[in-house]
């Protein structure tokens, strides 16, 4: 599992070299603009790519080839989200492009404001959230600029600028169509209610007979059953539409194909090559078996410095957890930061021997875990524009146990959230007091990075489940699970001494930051996100909610953590470390047997406990007092882009840029990268 927003850096990044063209080798880093845009509640950055320009030319040539396979896949993105997309996204850019309108309007910039938003989330629907996003602006505005745009060709979309009207009106201004992209209510039908376009004309119950029907759960290596699919209802029997060449999408896959095989032929060793190849199978016959075989020798190349995701692979957009939407990630080792994450992983048996899960529980052998620090050289679909800081997979448990995992820390990410933040005035507002602030300061960089590493490198890859028992059985609570699972190991190792013995700590206040800004960010800070009257809806939260207000509730017998007011404020304060460690590693092995009994019943009950519903009072407070600041609560980039250039025909280098106009990006991407039609 990955995707972990927990926004943190290491300092180690201060001293590297920067590549972009805007920011020149050398450069005082300060000169680098890192936020170039901010609406609604959003934030855009860029990041740089440091030691670019030391890799050879044929490291380079393969993170551009890489590069186009990750933007060739971005339709699929847009399709998997919402079946609408791709029709509405081409009617903005329409509109963006060619409204011969005044431009200065109040009403122009709410529209300019609405497009921003939906390239950011690849869709109508918030990335977070999830719920649609109303227009500022009239029906009556939109129709006036439908009709004052008259070089785009809107009639590849409709027979008549009425009839497209008629269609797009209610998908956009209409509260009750499509409200929510993935809905997480129990009390609803998890697939009726919600948006995405992985299902259609099926309910819930139809579709977890289908699953009961496929699924072999006597099988000790199982595919990732429905991974890579859409299923449909036809003739009144549930049909699969696999995502292969010839298949669904097949003219974007085409394209990931094409580049895929540029890449085979810069490949740095015969592993890699390997590793490339089965992908290209797997997108050529859509075989799930096949998805595994690539995931295994994925898992064992480990001597490559270029690295990189592209696929099917997190199921975060599905209710019921099981389809996985498109997503790229190109990227590169940082040899230097990555024998901080080598130490973790070289002791990951140590770890799992000395968890205070049941020991039933615990692997006997841990196998193939790998870690490292590696620089972000291209986001694409899922990924792009807003990101994870740490990715660990596979995420199929068997590939886990029997050939190991890795795990993986996006520094040069977690470096633009961080400088981007400086001064921002955000832990004056919410930090108790001063001691606090200079915790922060002092250890906040390494503490995070190490609940990262912790996180992703041997907290995902702890564990075991019993026989019998699959992922399945938790349905729509297992991401939330998984995450919390995750989280909890971080936090109770690193309150250990041997972080200090492994030399990765200086003292266990590293550990005690962690812990105050982990609580604090549960229990209030996260609350920035949500509006007034909604629910916990993203599992990420509902996981790091469910984590601090168990502990809460737990701990006030021994006063372990206090909600304090201070001149009207409330605050989170930690008054015990060390009895907090013990109330992590209680609730660890409690979500760990949970998810190793498959005991759905438990794990709803935990999260719909503490992990949804928020305190209205404090919620509007937090949003108050964040108010002030004028901040964005979420945060994406645009890509770096890379450009070959050419010597008597052939690949001399790859010259690289930071651009700067996110709006431009946008538009060059629906320009050089729309593969697919308006509707798959």
């Amino acid at each position: 599992m990955k995707k972990y927003k927990f926004y943190l850096i290491n300092l180690i990044m201060i001293t590297f070299l920067f590549s972009c063209s805007s920011a020149k080798k050398g450069t005082d880093t300060e000169t680098f603009k890192y936020k170039i845009d901010q609406f609604a509640d959003i934030k855009i950055l860029r990041y740089q790519v440091p030691g670019f320009e030391q890799l050879s030319l044929g490291q380079k040539k393969l993170i551009y080839y890489l590069s186009e396979a990750a933007l060739s896949g971005r339709d699929i993105t847009w399709d998997q989200l919402y079946k609408h997309n791709l029709f509405i996204r081409r009617v903005l850019e329409g509109i963006v492009k060619y409204y011969d309108g005044d431009r200065n309007t109040e009403d122009f910039q709410k529209f300019m404001v609405y497009v921003k938003r939906v390239w950011f989330s690849n869709g109508i629907h918030h990335h977070y959230s999830s719920d649609k996003f109303k227009p500022d602006f009239s029906r009556e505005y939109f129709t006036e600029l439908i009709n004052h745009s008259p070089s785009a060709d809107f009639l590849k979309h409709a027979n008549s600028k009425e009839e497209l009207l008629n269609k797009i009106i209610p998908i956009l201004f209409d509260p009750e169509v499509d409200a929510k992209g993935i809905c997480q209510d129990t009390g609803k039908d998890l697939i009726i209610n919600s948006a995405n376009n992985f299902y259609e004309g099926l309910t819930q119950q139809e579709v977890e007979e289908y699953n009961n029907k496929v699924i072999n759960k006597a099988d000790s290596t199982p595919v990732s059953y429905g991974l890579n699919s859409k299923y449909i209802k036809e003739n009144g029997q549930v049909k699969e539409k696999t995502y292969r060449l010839n298949g669904m999408y097949t003219a974007a896959i085409e394209k990931i194909i094409y580049w895929l095989e540029q890449a085979v032929s810069v490949a740095e060793n015969e592993k890699q090559k390997q590793v490339m190849e089965k992908l290209i199978e797997y997108y050529k016959t859509g075989n799930l078996e096949t998805f595994d075989e690539y995931s295994i020798l994925w898992v064992k190349d480990l001597d490559s410095r270029i690295d990189f995701v592209n696929g099917f692979i997190e199921v975060y957009g599905d209710p019921l957890g099981k389809k996985a939407t498109w997503e790229a990630l190109v990227n590169f080792k940082d040899i230097k930061a990555t024998r901080r994450a080598e130490s973790l992983s070289a002791n990951a048996q140590w770890f799992e021997d000395h968890s205070p899960v049941d020991e039933r529980f615990r692997k006997k052998e841990v196998k193939g875990v790998s870690a490292k620090v590696i620089t972000a050289a291209m986001l694409g679909g899922e990924l792009y524009p807003a990101t994870a800081i740490g990715i660990n997979l596979p995420n199929a448990d068997w590939i886990r146990k029997e050939y190991g995992s890795k795990s993986v820390t996006i520094e040069n990410i977690a470096y633009s959230y961080d400088q981007e933040s400086q001064g921002s005035g955000f832990n004056e507002e919410f930090a108790y007091s001063e001691d606090e602030i200079k915790m922060i300061k002092k250890h906040g960089f390494l503490a995070g990075n190490l609940h990262t590493d912790l996180h992703e490198c041997l907290g995902h890859g702890s564990g075991q489940l019993m026989p019998g028992v699959t992922v399945d059985a938790l349905k729509n609570y297992f991401s939330t699970l998984e995450e919390a699972r995750a989280d909890l190991f971080a936090l109770y190792y690193l309150m250990d001494k041997k972080m200090v013995e492994l030399g990765l700590i200086p003292s266990l206040d590293v550990a005690k930051t962690e812990y105050t800004t982990y609580i604090r960010n549960g229990l209030i800070t996260q609350l920035t996100r949500i509006q007034p009257g909604n629910d916990i809806e993203e599992a990420h939260m509902r996981d790091r909610q469910l984590i601090s207000k168990w502990c809460y509730e737990k701990g006030q017998a021994d006063n372990i953590i206090s909600m304090v007011e201070k001149e009207g404020n409330t605050y989170a304060v930690v008054n015990d470390y060390f009895k907090l460690r013990n109330l992590f590693g209680s609730l660890l092995k409690e979500v760990q047997r949970i998810k190793s009994e498959g005991d759905y019943e438990a794990g709803k009950e935990l999260i719909e406990k503490y992990g949804v519903k928020v305190d209205r009072k404090l919620n509007e407070e937090v949003l108050a007092r964040y108010e002030k600041l004028k901040l964005a609560p979420y945060s994406g980039f645009i890509n770096p882009k890379y450009t070959p250039v050419y010597e008597n025909g052939a690949i001399a280098d790859i010259n690289i840029e930071c651009p700067d106009d996110y709006v431009k990006q946008m538009l060059y991407y629906s320009e050089n990268y729309s593969f697919l039609p308006d509707y798959n």
